[in-house]
């Protein structure tokens, strides 16, 4: 491909030094698990989200389940999400023998539909996950409430909204993506707005008891070498992903920049197609623009895609099959036509490159490609 979905190539580039100098450095000291850097990115990345605790760990798949492990849920309770998302946040659900109760999402935002929640909250239902879905928050207020009235706990996935912030319509109060619910947790993989280069993730919470105990769960159950309080996992973000992402963070804001400007470029060259639809950002949120997606209107989205592929240009599909429908997630409880906005926008999304390193010249190649094919 002549444009990639992301560029992490082009972005290394602008930091190569800092970032030769700081692997380098991690080599040299061999401080390999645990290290400085670690410590020096936990403080950094605490100081940034305005959050009392954050607990690197290998992936953000591990610190969903990390989370998960810290609320002491029992075999069956209910966990509910979204069925459009990517498998990993059901999945820690189903690992843990916990129950996933799917529901519906938001036609705009694609967001899951607070009014879906409350309509699926039991008498088994522990814990909501809502996922900050493509770059921008779901509606925290709103779900805050309808946990606080049931009792419940809010696990923020905030894999692809880092850097996001959350303004509270009742307070006007501003906080970062991942730093609402009881606990946030986030996966630095390569191609998110704050990436690594290899897996990498984090945990996120003010509650100090909840930050010991997942601690202690990230580090096979130990408080003291070899004397074990708690089933736990290994699961720790090295030294050398800790000190690429402490040297990242510091461009987060510029990065996130850079997305909403290519998202601006996007929005402005496809307002006058009728068989376009682009993203919407909710009034409460900002958005990091993870991914750039549209929502196609009587377009064969496949022939787009192969179009565009015959250009060398990218593109893709999140997410082509929802959770309900996945054959491992098949479940008597769910048929096709149960989230019937969901299952709209799995035949209908679809995703353009969207990065730090587009420029106006770049996206005129691939917006006048895209609207040669749909306006045909």
């Amino acid at each position: 491909m002549k444009y990639n979905m992301v560029d992490l190539v082009g972005q290394y580039k602008r930091i190569k030094n800092e970032v030769d100098n700081a692997v380098l450095n991690i080599l040299e000291e061999a401080s390999f698990i645990n290290g400085p850097a670690v410590r020096s990115f936990q403080a950094n990345l605490e100081a940034y989200l305005g959050v009392k605790h954050v607990i690197p760990c290998a992936n953000g798949t591990d610190a969903l389940q990390v989370a998960l492990m810290a609320l002491d849920l029992k075999p069956g309770d209910e966990v509910i999400t979204t069925s459009f998302t990517f498998i990993a946040t059901a999945e820690v659900i189903a690992l843990l023998k916990l129950t996933p109760v799917l529901v519906d999402v938001d036609p705009d935002t694609f967001n899951i539909d607070p009014k879906a929640i409350e309509a699926a909250i039991t008498p088994k239902t522990k814990a909501i996950i809502p996922v900050h879905l493509f770059g921008q928050c779901a509606d925290m207020h709103v779900i805050k409430q309808i946990a606080e009235e049931h009792d419940l706990f809010v696990i923020e996935d905030n894999a692809q909204a880092v850097g996001a912030d959350y303004t509270c319509p009742a307070s006007g109060n501003s906080k970062k993506a991942g730093t609402l619910g009881h606990i946030g947790c986030t996966s630095f993989f390569p191609s998110k707005n704050l990436g690594a280069y290899g897996d990498g993730g984090a945990i996120f919470t003010n509650d100090d008891d909840l930050a010991a105990k997942m601690r202690v769960v990230v580090n096979h159950g130990m408080t003291v070498r070899y004397y074990h309080d708690e089933i736990g996992v290994n699961s720790r973000l090295d030294s050398i992903q800790a000190a690429i992402l402490d040297i990242k963070l510091k461009h987060l804001d510029e990065y996130s920049k850079a997305r909403l400007d290519a998202a601006t470029y996007y929005n402005n060259a496809f307002a006058s197609s009728s068989k376009i639809k682009t993203p919407v950002t909710a009034d409460f949120t900002t958005h990091v623009f993870h991914q750039y997606t549209l929502v196609l209107k009587d377009v064969d989205r496949d022939g787009l895609m192969k179009h565009l592929a015959d250009k060398g240009i990218a593109s893709a599909v999140y997410y082509p099959v929802p959770l309900h429908m996945q054959k491992a997630y098949l479940d008597p409880r769910y048929k096709e036509g149960d989230f019937p906005i969901t299952e709209m926008l799995s035949k209908t999304v679809m995703s353009l490159p969207i990065h730090t390193e587009l420029t106006p010249e770049i996206q005129k190649e691939i917006t006048d490609a895209v609207l040669e094919f749909v306006e045909k």
